[in-house]
C-alpha cells in the first residue's frame, strides 16, 4: 500500500493529533513518513491579531520560521521515534500552504499524503478547510484526511 507518507502540519491541535494518527498509519503499514510545514512568506511588518505591531528584520523573520518549523515539526519526529517509524522533516516557505503540499509529496516521492481538515459542520453539512479541499481535489497522489467535527 504506502510506502512514504507526508504529514503536513500547521502546529494546530487538531494538526498534532493528525500527525500521530499519520504515524500510527505508517506504523502499521511498515512506512516512513515526512513531517511537513508551510510556513507563510515573511513580511517585514509584526501582526498580532490582525493589526501591525511593530517590523522584523529578515534575519528576525528567518529565525522565527526556523524556531517555529522545529517545534511544529518536533511533534511528527517524537510520535515517530516513538513508534519506530523512520522519519524526515522538512519545511518550505510559500504563502499558498496547499501547493506547497501538493509540491512537497511531488519531490519527495511521497505516495500518500495525510492531513488534517479544520472543516465545520454548518447547514449543509461537513466540510473541509480551504487548503485541505484544494489537496484532496488536486494532489497528484491519495489523501487520507483525518477530520474532527469542530463543536458547535
Amino acid at each position: 500500500m504506502f510506502r512514504h507518507i507526508l504529514i503536513p502540519t500547521d502546529g494546530s491541535e487538531i494538526s498534532n493529533n493528525s500527525a500521530r494518527f499519520g504515524v500510527g498509519l505508517a506504523q502499521a503499514l511498515g512506512a516512513r513518513v515526512t513531517g511537513f510545514f508551510a510556513a507563510p512568506a515573511p513580511t517585514p511588518i509584526v501582526y498580532s491579531h490582525h493589526l501591525p505591531v511593530g517590523i522584523m528584520s529578515p534575519e528576525e523573520n528567518a529565525d522565527l520560521i526556523e524556531r517555529t518549523a522545529a517545534q511544529y515539526l518536533s511533534v511528527i519526529s517524537d510520535a515517530a521515534r516513538a513508534a519506530g517509524v523512520p522519519c524526515e522533516v522538512t519545511h518550505r516557505t510559500n504563502d499558498y500552504a496547499a501547493d506547497a503540499i501538493m509540491e512537497a509529496a511531488q519531490e519527495l516521492g511521497c505516495d500518500c499524503i495525510f492531513m488534517a481538515s479544520h472543516g465545520h459542520r454548518g447547514r449543509r453539512g461537513p466540510r473541509l478547510g480551504s487548503e485541505t479541499q484544494k489537496v484532496a481535489n488536486e494532489a497528484p497522489v491519495p489523501v487520507v484526511i483525518y477530520r474532527v467535527e469542530a463543536a458547535a
